[in-house]
């Protein structure tokens, strides 16, 4: 858990915070330089640029990396996320010495103080807000990038998660992805093949709506119906007189952090993970909408109440969205010409959904190719496959730099939210050393895949009304 700290909620606390952020890296990077300078020549095995990312940025030292922790912790919203992301990245990926920091900020980032809390909920809930339950906890017991969760008892007596948006966040998006950007660019920590422009629109846009629980509870509704009876996900209920648009309130689910179950029995690691794949598949192919967040502490390892069999507990549906079918068939056909080392409709589907322009160098179009197959491989197998095993994270580590160099033009913008959740169940499989049939999982999704109109419509909560939303149980 974190430490209090009273969380910025205003324009100019917030832009002095990125100022001294941009200071303090700025005087890292110059005693970074003035030291290697000192030592050159010299054979110091432990130095500060064998731990870094790219170890020739001076920007990237362990103290600066330190003093973004620390701003992250407190600024939260959009910065934080950024923080939150790289903290499930493989060490294949992100240096150990980052992980571990950004993990750090994950699990013990700084929540509000009982004065903010309760100026929220009377903002939110009403002057009288404490009237409307049985108990409230007012220590949180969770806390994440742009809220804290609190445990309250009902009226008549169900337990209940409180979360409770941080002030400011919703409002600060804007300025800062601009701050944080600005900042990172100085420190040129972003490759041009990034196409960064694209990136930040997509990620303003995924933000705004994280911010608005409203539409984040209209998505937890829309996930208890699409999974119906199936006993081996849950997704809590939403308590709709007692949430807003920046209080949401659910049932509170027992559970263990998926990432927390590296030291489960085999089988409990391999359901963990084949459940996950199999959600990730669902929710592209089939529903085609899906929660986008694979932070990992949004999946818990429960049983089921009566039966006590396991399921995979669902929770925060912020980044949930829908993807066009047109972009989901030709991404389908992409996903099979890999599972057929088929070159040629990868090629051809990958220009069509946007991957390539076609004037891409054979240099490119080759580690594009390559990139798709290797990760291809798991769903190829017939055999289940051990992810302990797995050398994909590294051999596709390797085509990076290549892309980043060639590639013509940014990927669709769906692309960002899918392959962060994508990559998020594949880093989860490996993290748990599982082995999973991914092979039967996604031949059974193809089988009974249509492309064209299949008669079902995309998933829109954008445009739900209030009455719709009140006829739907808890």
């Amino acid at each position: 858990m974190g430490t209090q700290a009273l969380l910025l909620d205003g324009h100019i606390g917030r832009l002095a915070t990125f100022g001294q952020l941009a200071l303090g890296l700025g005087a890292g990077a110059a005693a970074e330089i003035t030291r290697r300078s000192l030592r050159f020549g010299k054979n110091d095995e432990s130095s500060t640029a064998d731990r870094v990312v790219g170890s020739s940025n001076p920007f990237l030292t362990p103290a600066n990396a330190e003093r973004i922790v620390q701003t992250l912790c407190r600024v939260r919203g959009a910065a934080l996320k950024l923080g939150q992301m790289l903290s499930i990245q493989d060490s294949d990926t992100v240096p150990p010495y980052l992980l571990e920091i950004f993990d750090r900020v994950r699990h013990s980032a700084d929540f509000m103080p009982m004065k903010q809390v309760h100026k929220q909920l009377r903002k939110e809930l009403g002057d009288d807000w404490r009237s409307k339950f049985a108990d409230f906890d007012e220590r949180p017991f969770a806390a994440a990038s742009i809220g804290q969760v609190h445990k309250a008892t009902t009226l008549d007596g169900r337990k209940v998660a409180v979360k409770i948006q941080y002030p400011g966040v919703a409002e600060g998006i804007d300025s800062d992805i601009d701050n944080l950007v600005t900042i990172l660019n100085v420190g040129r920590l972003f490759p041009k093949g990034m196409f960064l422009n694209n990136f930040v629109t997509v990620a303003r846009r995924e933000l705004k709506a994280e911010c608005d629980y409203e539409r984040e509870a209209r998505a937890m509704i829309k996930f208890r119906e699409l999974l119906g009876e199936q006993e081996e996900f849950f997704v809590p209920g939403v308590f709709r007189e007692l949430s807003t648009k920046r209080v949401l309130t659910t049932e509170l689910i027992e559970g263990k952090p998926v990432d927390k179950c590296m030291e489960e029995s085999q089988d409990v690691r391999n359901y963990i993970a084949s459940k996950f794949i199999e959600l990730c598949l669902k929710e592209i192919f089939q529903w085609r909408f899906m929660q986008t967040d694979p932070n990992w502490s949004n999946f818990f390892f429960g049983k089921h109440p009566v039966t006590g069999d396991p399921r995979l507990i669902l929770l925060d549906f912020g980044a949930s969205r829908s993807y066009p079918k047109l972009f989901v068939d030709r991404y389908m056909h992409i996903i099979r010409a890999a599972y057929d080392k088929d070159d040629e409709k990868m090629l051809k589907y990958s220009r069509e959904i946007g991957f390539l322009t076609g004037y891409e160098s054979k240099l490119m179009e080759r580690a594009h190719c390559d990139s798709i197959s290797i990760l291809g491989e798991t769903l190829a197998s017939d055999e289940p496959y051990d992810f302990s095993q797995q050398t994909v994270t590294k051999r596709i580590h390797k085509l990076i730099p290549i892309m980043l160099e060639h590639r013509l033009t940014s990927p669709p913008e769906e692309i960002y939210s899918l392959h962060r959740k994508l990559s998020g169940s594949y880093l989860l499989a490996t993290k748990l050393r599982s082995t999973v049939a991914c092979g039967p999982l996604f031949n059974e999704i193809y089988d009974n895949y249509r492309f064209g109109d299949d008669g079902v419509y995309d998933i829109d909560i954008d445009t739900v009304s209030e009455e719709e939303l009140r006829s739907v149980p808890v």
